[in-house]
Order: structure tokens, then sequence, then C-alpha cells
């Protein structure tokens, strides 16, 4: 009888011994992507009103593949991409383009992660003429 006994015992410990190598196994979890996630919110306010909300808001996702609400996320992507992430090196204003130094402060913002890090970039215009002159060499901003 206790020779009976032992033998189930031992079958008991060895099915759990299995059980918790499976699980263990089981329990790490692969990869969902080989790229580096990239998905940003960018916007466009006007601060100094009576409230300082978005008045224009697009998503971009640009890995694994461009996607999201903005216009043309391929070419935002690229741009981008050939940016090495930084929107700053995006803003080139257009030789000869004269605007009004009318003070109706306009601020671009950019949030999210690009290539797996955290990100967040600010920038604010006297107006809006000139920001449509800095960004409007770059698809990034053409939202």
């Amino acid at each position: 009888m206790n020779l009976r006994l032992a033998g189930f015992a031992a079958a008991a410990v060895s099915l759990t011994a299995a059980t918790l190598t499976t699980a263990s196994v089981t329990a790490t979890a692969a990869p969902t992507s080989l790229y580096a996630p990239s998905a940003l919110v960018l916007t466009v306010s006007h601060p100094g009103g009576t409230t300082d909300s978005a008045a224009r808001a697009v998503t971009l996702s640009c890995a694994p593949r461009a996607t999201g609400t903005h216009p043309d996320p391929t070419a935002a992507c690229a741009d981008l991409r050939n940016a090495n992430g930084q929107p700053d090196t995006l803003l080139s204003p257009v030789a000869g383009q004269v605007c009004m130094r009318l003070w109706a402060p306009v601020t671009i913002t950019v949030d999210g992660v690009w290539q797996g890090a955290r990100t967040s970039w600010k920038h604010t215009f006297v107006n809006a003429c000139e920001m449509n002159n800095a960004v409007s060499q770059s698809s990034l901003f053409a939202f």
C-alpha cells in the first residue's frame, strides 16, 4: 500500500514540475513587432485665449507602417525619419516671405513616442503667417 502511495506522489511531483516548467515558458511574452514604437499626437493651438485647447490635432504612427489621422502619414514619417526625430530641424522659413508683426501666437506640439523613446516638443510662433512660412517645407506639419 505504501509503495502504491509513493508512486502516486512521485507522479504528482513529476506532473507539477512539468506544469511549472511549461507555465514559466508561456509566461514570457514575445515581442509583438520588430520595430520600436513610434506613435505621436501633433497639435496646433492658439494659447492665451479663454481656453488653451488644441484647434487641430492629428495622430501619427510610423512603425511598422505609416498610419494615423494625419493627411499624409507616409510623407510625415519620412520627414521625421530624415530629421532623426527632431522637429526643430523641419522648421525652415521660406526666404522673401513677408508676414505682419501682429501678435497672435500659435503653438505646435509633438507628444508621444518616437522609435521607442518618449518625446515632447513645443514651438510657439508669433502668428499663423509666421507658422505657415516656417512649416511649409515639411509634410509633418501639414495638417
